[in-house]
């Protein structure tokens, strides 16, 4: 009887601590309810809305008839159109469009003919879109009376970047920012924290180092060990993996020490709310879940709905998954991924300034 009271008082104080404990316990609902929403609501293998460019070379109304049908099946998003093929391809270089329909100047008689009408220039960097986008090749086309084409594809597709569909060209690149993602964050979100645990924020107040120095220095180590990881998983990946590296390795540094110049400072800005080093973790895996499935490291950007898309927006692992898939994978360079890039240092000097003002505020 004397084991269960106490026992019982124990139970009462943990509690008590848990309820006192605002993050800890912001944890226990919170993990579930975002998971729950993030997988029910946001999370979609249903790919659609996949945004592509259109090449009628016809312009002729037999083109508007097939592009209207194309647009029917709400697989894609028709956003832009080019004259020539060739600013199309660097609109697919450059991230703006996953894929062209390009529709021949003798598209009326390849329609005579029953020859397939036209083909898709496809992004095969993702290997779910581009399965999705594969699935037009065989489209019927019912607005146009008796077409049948040769063994019925509608379509010639050609992959670009990724011909083979080869899962490993996707997930190796996007691996980096996941771990970049969990590395950087997790290490900065307890810099600041532990300084305060150790005893050595009261030493670090008496010094003539200002908010903003500090936050500085505190990050510039950290930026070495993503530079080591990134070798690491890009390294391994091109040896073990086969995946291309097509893009100038100065492209290849700079987007990277974009995002993780961005990623230490969204753990900076986590260290000066937290308390402990433990609630510095908990409040990592609230960056960390959505940074990983709203990404577009798994699942297509293209198939979330428009609230998950604006969240999305907002991290800066949806950013750097379009940048480093962009130079690694199609050989992009900075000036065509220039507004992920630009988003990147704006996050990152607002962070910064953030940060160091709530600093200054914890030593008031």
């Amino acid at each position: 009887m004397k084991s269960v009271f106490r026992m019982s008082a124990i139970m009462i104080k943990e509690f008590r601590q848990l309820s006192r404990d605002r993050i800890t316990f912001g944890m226990v609902v919170m993990i579930p309810l975002i998971q729950l929403m993030l997988f029910g609501y946001a999370i979609n293998t249903d790919v659609r809305n996949i945004p592509v460019a259109v090449v009628d070379q016809s312009h002729s109304a037999v083109g508007r008839v097939i592009t209207e049908a194309v647009k029917a099946t709400q697989v894609v998003t028709v956003t832009r159109h080019f004259p020539t093929v060739v600013e199309a391809e660097q609109a697919i270089n450059a991230g703006q469009v996953r894929a062209v329909l390009v529709l021949p100047s003798d598209l009326t008689q390849r329609i005579v003919k029953r020859e397939t009408v036209g083909q898709w220039l496809v992004d095969g960097s993702d290997t779910m879109v581009s399965s999705a986008l594969l699935q037009l090749q065989r489209m019927p086309l019912q607005e146009l009376a008796n077409y049948q084409p040769p063994s019925a594809s509608t379509f010639e597709v050609a992959l670009y970047f990724n011909p083979s569909r080869r899962s490993a060209v996707n997930i190796v690149p996007g691996l980096l920012g996941v771990i970049l993602t969990m590395t950087m964050v997790l290490f900065t979100s307890a810099a600041i924290v532990r300084e305060r645990e150790r005893g050595n924020l009261e030493l670090l107040i008496t010094t003539p180092v200002r908010p903003l120095e500090l936050m500085i220095a505190k990050i510039i180590p950290y930026i070495f060990v993503g530079l080591i990881q990134v070798g690491i998983i890009l390294g391994l990946g091109h040896l073990i993996f086969d995946v291309p590296i097509n893009g100038a390795l100065s492209q290849l540094l700079l987007g990277t020490l974009l995002f993780i110049a961005a990623s230490l400072t969204l753990g900076l800005m986590i260290s000066t709310v937290a308390q402990t080093q433990l609630q510095a973790m908990q409040m990592t895996v609230f960056i960390l879940l959505p940074s990983i499935l709203l990404s577009g490291f798994i699942f297509p950007y293209e198939a979330m709905p428009n609230v998950a898309q604006w969240i999305a927006e907002v991290l800066p692992a949806t950013h750097f998954m379009r940048m480093i898939r962009g130079i690694v994978l199609r050989g992009a360079d900075l000036m065509e991924l220039w507004r992920d890039a630009l988003w990147m240092v704006g996050f990152t000097m607002l962070g910064l300034l953030l940060a160091s003002l709530r600093f200054k505020k914890s030593l008031d």
